[in-house]
């Protein structure tokens, strides 16, 4: 039997830093495949093709963001009945996930491809780049299946305590990528369809990767009985999932209002704020897999009903947030041009980058403690108030760039970012202090009766 790892017994720091690492690799390829697309459209195709993929983040994040989310939450459900040992349930759990997953996938593919042009033309995007906008958001959307597929899979994986096999996924995806982007651009001389093809297809490799060891772990080798009809099982699936989803298709709201203020300001912005957002999706990556990391240890423990090591979880995920608060923060604030010119060509841009990016470096701890207090929300299974506060982040976003655009520019986009993030801490952090204690005081009452 391949291990599955059980994160509700032993040391909470080394559990907890044993599964962050493979992890944030993980994660970090994902991002530097990412910023090496970036890289290489933009050197090979020019500033115009790598504004019409940038233009494109906002509305992948609202299709893409879902289903990740979709699939995380999943993840909490399956993680709680593996912490708890209900083997039956488990496996009941993963069945009905599959199912949900594929219908999910044929209906966001369909709402996608069909009004991707209307979406573009609604974030002003200009003439210049649509086309190229419509292509690359074509593939991809037609490709959802590719990713959502992994996102299960990885999710699954991670729930039963296994953070390696999806780095090891990432990091095949990685060179496939990254080969084929250069093979399409500089020597098959296509356009944007050839590194939007080659995301599709490196997908699609770590998807099988993931499903191999899956297929290796008997306690969740499904039979037919699995995949019967559970009403309850759907619904306790679909509380978490589509929470979770809603909250980030709701945070890409309040981003693609901001993308169509800044479409607003010209071509010079777009490619600007392309560029930034791929730094700040990098720079938030070591505190999105401490959120990650908190997510799968909160899920697990919950379900063992272990709420003091809950606790100790949080203190070592939110001094890896701090650390890389410190560290990728204070390289946004003091080397904005340098970092900005890495993927940009013209001075305009670069200049332009460079009034986003300190102002974000200094309040990345918002969103680097968001992703830990709102994991560990999650976790515990109160998807509501994640839920709530990514209504508030989408609320701040479009507030403050209503207000200050006009009289703060570009760097509007930066303000409104940050007040995001802040304002949805908080409410995370209040519900996570007003959970875990009320648990604990659940969990005291009932030892002292059994002791009676």
């Amino acid at each position: 039997m391949t291990r599955t790892y059980d994160l509700t017994q032993g040391k909470v720091s080394k559990l907890i830093l044993a599964f962050f690492f493979p992890m944030l690799l993980t994660n970090l390829l994902q991002q530097i495949y990412t910023i090496a697309d970036t890289a290489i459209v933009g050197k090979g195709l020019g500033d115009d093709a790598l504004a019409a993929v940038g233009n494109m983040s906002s509305l992948t994040f609202l299709v893409i963001g879902f289903s990740i989310g979709l699939t995380n939450g999943f993840s909490v459900t399956i993680a709680q009945n593996f912490g708890a040992k209900d083997y039956n349930k488990l496996r009941k759990a993963i069945a009905s996930s599959i199912k949900l997953a594929v219908v999910i996938t044929v209906i966001l593919t369909a709402i996608s491809v069909i009004f991707l042009k209307k979406t573009l033309i609604l974030l002003d995007t200009s003439d210049v780049i649509i086309n190229d906008s419509l292509l690359y958001g074509y593939i991809i959307f037609g490709g959802l299946f590719s990713t959502i597929s992994y996102n299960l899979c990885a999710s699954v994986l991670r729930a039963l305590g296994d953070s390696k096999t999806p780095l090891m996924a990432i990091i095949a995806s990685s060179i496939i990528n990254v080969v084929l982007n250069s093979v399409t651009i500089f020597v098959m001389k296509t356009g944007v369809e050839g590194p939007a093809a080659a995301t599709i297809i490196a997908q699609l490799a770590s998807t099988y990767i993931c499903f191999r060891k899956l297929r290796q772990i008997s306690i969740i080798h499904l039979v037919k009985e699995d995949f019967g009809t559970d009403y309850s099982m759907y619904g306790n699936l679909l509380k978490n999932g589509i929470a979770m989803a809603l909250m980030n298709s709701i945070t890409a709201v309040g981003s693609m209002v901001v993308q169509y203020f800044v479409n607003g300001l010209g071509l010079a912005y777009t490619k600007a704020y392309s560029v930034c957002m791929r730094y700040l999706n990098l720079f938030m990556d070591p505190a999105c897999t401490a959120g990650f990391t908190m997510s799968a240890f909160a899920s697990q423990n919950y379900g063992a009903r272990k709420y003091l090591r809950i606790k100790e979880g949080l203190k070592v995920c939110l001094g890896i947030a701090m650390v890389s608060y410190v560290l990728l923060g204070s390289v946004m604030v003091f080397f904005p041009e340098t970092i900005a010119g890495f993927m940009l060509n013209g001075e305009e841009p670069i200049a332009i980058a460079a009034q986003f990016l300190p102002i974000c470096g200094i309040t990345l701890f918002g969103v680097d403690f968001l992703f830990v207090f709102r994991s560990g929300v999650q976790g515990m299974g109160y998807p509501f108030i994640p839920m709530c506060s990514g209504i508030l982040e989408m609320l701040m976003r479009i507030i403050v760039i209503v207000l200050f655009v006009s009289s703060l520019g570009f760097k509007a986009t930066a303000y409104a970012n940050s007040a995001a993030w802040i304002a949805a801490l908080l409410l995370n952090v209040v519900a996570f202090v007003v959970i875990l204690r009320r648990k604990l005081r659940e969990d005291d009452f009932h030892s002292q009766n059994d002791i009676a």
